[in-house]
């Protein structure tokens, strides 16, 4: 999927989360502090993952001394505490298409271990990561059995190399053959010849001694 497209996909995910959460049911009474606990992180959550679609836009767009300074602080915050959020974003932005640090295989096992462990995300975030790892399983999926017919193709043209040589070598040896028979009929022709002689000549001889002086 295009970068852009899988942004707007991400994008769109988490803002149609986020309205889910910030919508309440109007008769009912305002929450407790400790009850509104879980909406404050979607919240936060949701502005953290606005925050990482900016950054994966900016990763695409942006010279590489600035690629490369995004992804330097996504991995030090990752490395700081590897787990939930940081962890997410630096997975996406190794995901994101379009720079020369991309990473899928690593971002799809860093994902893979947050969908392993979804209490430590809330559920936007799982959302947005198991949409990114489904790409990224197809993706890698594609890339792999496109990989394995490639190198069936290269088995197929050398076993076809292999034949043409053999068939080569056989038509050479077919050449020679014909070669050497012809030289053997040649031969044959010229022993024949002087056989012939050789009797016409045995006869005259006997002819003449029979007839004597």
């Amino acid at each position: 999927m295009p970068h852009s497209a899988r942004g707007a996909t991400l994008a769109s995910l988490a803002l149609l989360l986020a309205g889910c959460v910030s919508l309440g049911t109007p008769s009912a009474p305002p929450p407790e502090r400790a009850e509104r606990a879980p909406e404050d992180r979607d919240e936060a959550a949701t502005l953290v993952l606005a925050n990482v679609f900016q950054s994966m836009q900016r990763l695409v767009q942006s010279a590489p001394a600035e690629q490369a300074e995004l992804l330097a602080e996504a991995r030090a915050a990752y490395e700081r505490a590897p787990q939930g959020s940081a962890q997410l974003r630096y997975a996406l932005l190794l995901a994101t298409p379009g720079h020369p640090a991309r990473d899928p295989v690593k971002a799809q096992t860093l994902l893979r271990d947050l969908a392993a462990s979804p209490e430590s995300i809330v559920p936007i975030e799982r959302a947005v990561t198991l949409v990114e790892l489904a790409q990224l399983d197809r993706e890698l999926g594609l890339s792999a059995e496109n990989e394995r017919l490639q190198g069936e193709l290269g088995h197929s043209d050398n076993d076809h190399d292999r034949i043409v040589a053999m068939q080569r070598r056989l038509q050479a040896e077919l050449d020679e053959n014909s070669k050497l028979r012809k030289q053997l009929e040649e031969a044959e022709a010229k022993l024949d010849a002087i056989a012939k002689i050789e009797r016409n000549a045995g006869e005259r001889r006997t002819g003449d001694g029979g007839r004597g002086p």
